[in-house]
């Protein structure tokens, strides 16, 4: 791509080389663990919730629709509301998902002691597997980036995308084990283009 930004093109060329190194050092091990974690939850009654702080918050109602939409029913906990009264969609041996990139923000740091205090599992995701998030889950995956590729080197931009493709990835093995048809997929799709079955799925 030819620019005359030479902040554009540091975003793309950091990307280009950052995110297939990130794919690379996937965890094929840990994501199974995750996989497992949830799969057990949901055989015993249990429900899968995604929360974050910020730009994570927004990319976890992504995904529990995601997740949704490929059979494994999600739902979004608000990372601050969820200490004042939304921990209430919880229930005993229900999973959440806790993205953080350093995995010590406060705010979701409290949720999840909250969480464990309901006596729910948590799966973090985060860029540091020390940090207090990390230790506090059953289960941690791995979403570090050594910068970010923007201005500043603050804005979370490549942090986002590498915790994306973590869950990403978690939700390609959870349905890839709930072997959803074309058929089941439309019923849950029936709007759009996604909800039209192609002649070879007939």
């Amino acid at each position: 791509m030819n620019t005359e930004s030479k902040s554009l093109e540091h975003f793309l060329t950091t990307s280009s080389k950052t995110i297939p190194q990130f794919i690379d050092s996937l965890d094929y091990h840990l994501l199974r663990k995750a996989a497992d974690v949830i799969d057990d939850s949901i055989k015993n009654g249990g429900r899968i919730h995604i929360t974050g702080i910020g730009k994570p918050a927004h990319i976890a109602g992504y995904l529990a629709s995601l997740m949704s939409s490929t059979g494994t029913p999600t739902y979004f906990l608000h990372g601050t509301e969820a200490v004042h009264g939304s921990l209430g969609q919880l229930r005993p041996g229900d999973v959440v998902i806790c993205i953080s990139n350093s995995g010590k923000t406060s705010e979701l740091l409290a949720t999840a002691h909250a969480v464990k205090n309901n006596d729910c599992r948590i799966i973090s995701v985060t860029s540091d597997p020390f940090s207090p998030l990390a230790k506090l889950a059953e289960v941690h995956l791995y979403a570090g980036v050594p910068e970010e590729g923007g201005p500043l080197n603050r804005a979370p931009r490549l942090s986002i995308l590498a915790e994306t493709i973590v869950i990403q990835s978690l939700s390609i093995l959870l349905q890839e084990e709930r072997r959803i048809t074309p058929a089941q997929y439309v019923t849950w799709h029936p709007g759009g283009t996604l909800g039209m079955l192609r002649d070879d799925e007939r």
